[in-house]
């Protein structure tokens, strides 16, 4: 059995889309790509397809992860095209790998996160980070199945920034960016929790919702403070290519070959 490990995106309009209607339409592309996927055992089999940290619903990503398991050997690449070429525009495979690692979910321990703030001064939006950041802790709630639940929002929160955006055209209206590192963690804290915080700490209230898109997701490096790429310990254990055999002669000819 051959394990596939692919990152995807959900852009523009498909972020709206829940991660059950994400499910059927990958399943979808699965069955029109003829991909030799493996089915779990029992009554109903389905397909081998873990997922892993799926954005909530509303939010875009450049960085969400999946693994399926497959009965034949197929080359990533292609079958990445493949999948591309039945999946909606918006849902797009931009990376794939044979899994050659274990444990691809421990590996997403923090995301980054950017939120546009339309209608938002960026001086309004750094005082409100200043707040934020210099707060020991700040208590939001948030509305769950079994009823409102408090919790901390900053003691997940790596950094955050308030970054400056530049108008596209004369008379667009104030938009701050904030960018965002936040851990993993139990409860999870999620970009509208920390939007709450801010609301808490400095009163900061955009107009209009924010537009929320996660950048990148993976194992949080606490010497650099980045988010590392999660397939890359994947990569870094496939064999190495073999030597061409043009290559091999060059190297074992007797200096001066060649000559006249």
């Amino acid at each position: 059995m051959q394990r596939i490990r692919l990152r995807y995106t959900k852009r523009g309009r498909l972020r709206f889309t829940s991660h059950r209607d994400f499910q059927r339409a990958f399943e979808r592309a699965l069955r029109r790509s003829e991909v030799p996927m493996a089915y779990s055992a029992g009554f109903t089999p389905h397909p081998k397809v873990s997922y892993a940290n799926a954005a909530p619903t509303g939010t875009g990503s450049e960085a969400e992860f999946l693994e399926i398991a497959l009965t034949e050997a197929r080359d990533p690449g292609t079958l990445r095209e493949l999948l591309n070429d039945s999946l909606p525009d918006g849902l797009d495979i931009t990376d794939a790998v044979e899994a050659r690692t274990s444990g691809l979910a421990d590996r997403l321990t923090a995301s980054i996160w950017e939120m546009r703030l339309n209608g938002v001064a960026v001086e309004d939006a750094e005082k409100a980070v200043a707040a934020f950041n210099a707060a020991e802790s700040v208590e939001v709630e948030r509305r769950t199945k079994n009823g409102v639940r408090s919790f901390d929002a900053r003691s997940a929160v790596v950094d955050l920034q308030a970054l400056d955006h530049q108008p596209d055209r004369p008379g667009d209206k104030a938009c701050a960016i904030l960018r965002l590192v936040v851990r993993h963690v139990t409860p999870a804290v999620r970009p509208d929790d920390v939007l709450s915080g801010l609301r808490v700490v400095a009163d900061l209230a955009p107009p209009v919702p924010a537009a929320v898109t996660r950048l990148a997701q993976g194992l949080f490096d606490e010497e650099s403070g980045t988010v590392t790429d999660p397939l890359a310990p994947d990569r870094e254990a496939a064999p190495a290519a073999p030597s061409t055999a043009a290559g091999t002669t060059a190297a074992t000819a007797p200096e001066g070959a060649g000559s006249a």
